[in-house]
């Protein structure tokens, strides 16, 4: 799932400020160190765009086709634990026969496995991962394919290690108030169940978001204008997961068959329940992509881009992708602040939440 070809599963990133003139020679004063120094503890940094082995970063391999690439590399030794778990087995039956006990002691265990960890753990292939990281067209937006927050964190650190500055995450908060200036906890819960009190509900405003784009999708025949006078097209399916803070389960999660008209479906939506992950389907034009997406923290998975007319060179593919992956990022911010400024007029939002309502009542 890379950005070169195939589908794409990433996060955006917001850049704070311009990369300084020489982000190349500090990512480089932070590239990986020799796999020869692997030990017992992971080690990590970054590589040149072309393979994680790609530790002398220069300007030549740290862009591809006028975008910056790299990936921050991870390589550690593990042993399998297949092999540790006979490794260990062997040996305690070889002390349980020499010593004539009937068991070991917990400590006598432990012992037993830290020195077979000693032993093997040397003898281990290095594995490696890496965080791929690309910047958009626009220069102002970042994708990685971090989806873990321990891959967030991890990305987080080593960019800012090595540019002195930290990216800041396009999570729903954030982007309504790069792009509106709105601080979404300034607003309070809203219900989408005919059955429960706005303060029954929890409040999410990702999952809030997918609700309502899934409401438009059926209810308003699934055409959301946008600023400019253009009309994106919307689908939801799924597989889909629900969430709720509160009693009883907080999480529901409907596949196969037609999870989007069970009646499944509708249950969850009555107890309060909103979309948090779905399958998500956007056309503008004649251009289509699709996802899914955790709303809750703008995570996309598995994002499949317009294809191409034509055969393209590796370096023109490259391009043409990052151009239309900017495109979908561009009309989903749109979409959102289509919700964010709904949303943020009380009296609009009021009667919108009203027919959210009847159309669950309804299904």
């Amino acid at each position: 799932m890379s950005f070169e070809s195939g589908s794409i599963s990433f996060r955006a990133f917001f850049l704070p400020q311009d990369l300084p003139e020489d982000a190349v020679q500090r990512f480089a004063a932070q590239a990986a160190p020799s796999l020869e120094s692997l030990r017992d503890e992971p080690i990590q940094g970054w590589v040149g765009g072309r393979h994680l082995l790609d530790r002398m970063i220069t300007e030549d391999n740290a862009y591809y086709a006028g975008h910056l690439k790299l990936s921050l590399m991870q390589a550690e030794r593990k042993i399998p634990p297949a092999l540790l778990k006979a490794e260990q087995t062997m040996e305690e039956l070889a002390q349980l026969q020499a010593t004539g006990k009937q068991y070991l002691s917990r400590k006598e265990r432990s012992e037993i496995k830290a020195a077979i960890i000693e032993r093997l753990l040397p003898q281990m292939p290095p594995q490696l991962k890496g965080i791929d990281v690309v910047q958009s067209v626009s220069e102002r937006l970042v994708y990685a394919n971090c989806l873990s927050e321990k891959q967030l964190d991890a990305f987080q650190i080593g960019f800012a290690r090595a540019q002195g500055f930290s990216l800041i995450p396009a999570q729903p908060a954030d982007v309504a108030l790069r792009r509106k200036s709105i601080d979404v906890e300034d607003f309070y819960p809203s219900s989408f169940s005919p059955t429960l009190e706005d303060n029954q509900v929890h409040y999410i405003i990702g999952e809030d978001f997918l609700t309502w784009l899934w409401y438009l999708s059926e209810a308003e025949k699934g055409s959301v204008p946008l600023e400019g006078g253009s009309e994106v097209s919307v689908m939801i399916e799924g597989p889909l997961t629900f969430h709720m803070e509160g009693a009883g389960a907080h999480v529901a999660v409907l596949r196969k068959g037609e999870p989007l008209s069970s009646a499944e479906a509708k249950t969850a939506l009555l107890v309060g329940k909103k979309l948090k992950v779905a399958g998500l389907h956007l056309v503008l034009g004649d251009e289509t992509w699709s996802c899914t997406l955790d709303a809750g923290e703008f995570v996309f998975r598995g994002l499949k881009l317009p294809e191409s007319e034509e055969k393209l060179d590796p370096i023109s593919r490259f391009q043409d992708r990052i151009l239309k992956l900017d495109r979908f990022m561009d009309v989903f911010f749109r979409l959102y602040d289509e919700f964010i400024a709904r949303r943020s007029r009380d009296e609009e939002w009021e009667e919108e939440v009203k027919r959210i309502r009847k159309w669950v009542s309804d299904r």
